[in-house]
């Protein structure tokens, strides 16, 4: 999903709508019944059936949730809304895996191997890139080899993505799987590649045929991780195929992809509980490096309506140059802010993704509808536009801009004189308030001074 463009609904905004209704519905209640409780369980299991999770799945969480929640300690809480919400965020993210996040096994002597399976159209291809980018840019030095003899043009579509991400990939003259992955592994070798990334082949249906080529390739390579690309969008469909692969070679983990699709959510809710296997990695876009590590915890949190501040920071460290920040921080102590670095933050905010997204990681600003975020979206446009018709001197000096520059402005940028005085207006509060906050804040300055190790 690109910046500025909300596509679809996200992958879990309308359970995330339904389950934030149970819990308003029992908020301000002074105590809990047993029939409160039911009523409120049974809302919970409509959602996650409505959102296509396992049936099964759905019958062990909501009576675990229930013998948790009729106990008297949760009767008779003074909070007992949150003492639930407590219980079923635990017993979501036990759902997911766990509270630990599950890395990338490596081999006693590399190169480790990592074969990329799943049915045709699931995303592995460009799972393998994604894959080898986060690899390298943790230090590791992967090599990428797609074993798809099938599909046309499969192997240079994995070089075309895997080059353009300033990956290796190994393209031999073979024609048979075996043989391609072979020469890859003594590539590795001779170079000194430490993981060796296999795009292999899929099928529309699983078959014997793809089942024995895969089991020879594992054979042959003794892998450290077999991952199974599961597309978000097929629903169920994925989990079976899903528990099928595992059942037939043995996966390791799942990666989930499409995250970012409208989709009803439930195949992330029940891979990993129907094969017992973790989701390890999430393709949250069609960009190379929209791809993270797969934490329960904090999507958990971000379907009950409770935010994902970690995440938010994470997003926010990879977008944010340390160098403008720090620039930025001696500029608002100098009370030097100008419309310049007020505009360079909106385009900062942009970068760290759709709006929606990003509010979604706040806590208590997920359950913003959309008119609300599309408004949003529009003032940041709109901001942007109106400073960058300005002279570089009334970004500097606001106080030049009388009635016909604003005038000029407006017509440049596409708006009103209204949208210039409005944004003039808020502008010389924010710069009020930097100013407070950078003449008088000993807690500003201390922010200042750790900012390199915070980073």
């Amino acid at each position: 999903m690109c910046v500025g463009d909300r596509g679809g609904v996200s992958l879990f905004e309308s359970l995330s709508e339904r389950l934030q209704g149970v819990f308003r519905s029992l908020r301000g209640q002074g105590v809990l019944s047993e029939a409160q409780i039911d009523a409120a369980l049974r809302e919970i299991r409509l959602a996650l059936l409505e959102a296509d999770v396992h049936f099964k799945v759905v019958k062990e969480l909501v009576e675990r949730v229930r013998s948790r929640a009729t106990g008297q300690e949760i009767l008779k809480s003074l909070n007992p809304d949150q003492a639930v919400l407590r219980i079923v965020r635990d017993e979501m993210v036990s759902l997911l895996g766990g509270g630990d996040v599950p890395g990338i096994e490596t081999a006693k002597r590399p190169p480790s191997v990592v074969l990329i399976t799943g049915l045709q159209g699931s995303g592995k291809t460009t799972t393998t890139a994604k894959l080898g980018r986060w690899l390298a840019g943790r230090g590791s030095h992967p090599v990428l080899v797609s074993t798809d003899v099938y599909r046309p043009a499969a192997r240079e579509q994995l070089k075309t993505v895997a080059t353009r991400a300033g990956l290796k990939v190994h393209h031999p003259d073979e024609t048979a799987p075996l043989a391609i992955l072979r020469s890859a592994l003594a590539e590795a070798v001779a170079v000194g590649h430490d993981f060796v990334l296999v795009d292999t082949a899929g099928r529309l249906h699983i078959d014997e045929a793809l089942m024995a080529e895969l089991a020879e390739l594992q054979a042959a390579a003794e892998p450290s991780e077999v991952l199974y690309v599961a597309d978000a969008l097929t629903g169920q469909d994925a989990v079976r195929s899903a528990d099928e692969f595992h059942r037939r070679i043995g996966i390791t983990g799942i990666v989930l992809t499409k995250l970012d699709g409208d989709s009803r959510g439930g195949a992330a809710l029940s891979a990993t509980a129907v094969t017992g296997r973790p989701i390890k990695f999430a393709g949250l876009g069609e960009k190379v490096e929209a791809f993270e590590p797969f934490e329960p915890a904090r999507m958990v949190s971000r379907i009950l309506g409770m935010g994902d501040v970690l995440g938010l920071i994470a997003r926010a460290e990879e977008t944010v140059e340390q160098e403008k920040a720090e620039e930025l921080a001696r500029k608002i102590r100098r009370s030097e802010f100008s419309l310049e670095d007020y505009r360079d933050q909106m385009k900062q905010l942009r970068k760290m993704g759709p709006l929606d997204q990003v509010l979604s990681m706040m806590p208590g600003m997920g359950s913003l509808k959309g008119v609300d975020v599309d408004r949003g979206e529009g003032e940041i446009r709109r901001t942007i536009a109106i400073i960058d018709s300005m002279t570089p001197r009334e970004r500097r000096e606001p106080s030049v801009i009388n009635g016909s520059r604003r005038k000029r402005i407006a017509r440049g940028s596409g708006n009103t004189v209204q949208d210039v005085n409005r944004l003039l207006r808020q502008f010389a509060q924010t710069r009020k308030l930097m100013k407070g906050l950078g003449s008088g804040s000993k807690a500003m300055k201390r922010l200042a001074a750790r900012m390199p190790q915070l980073r």
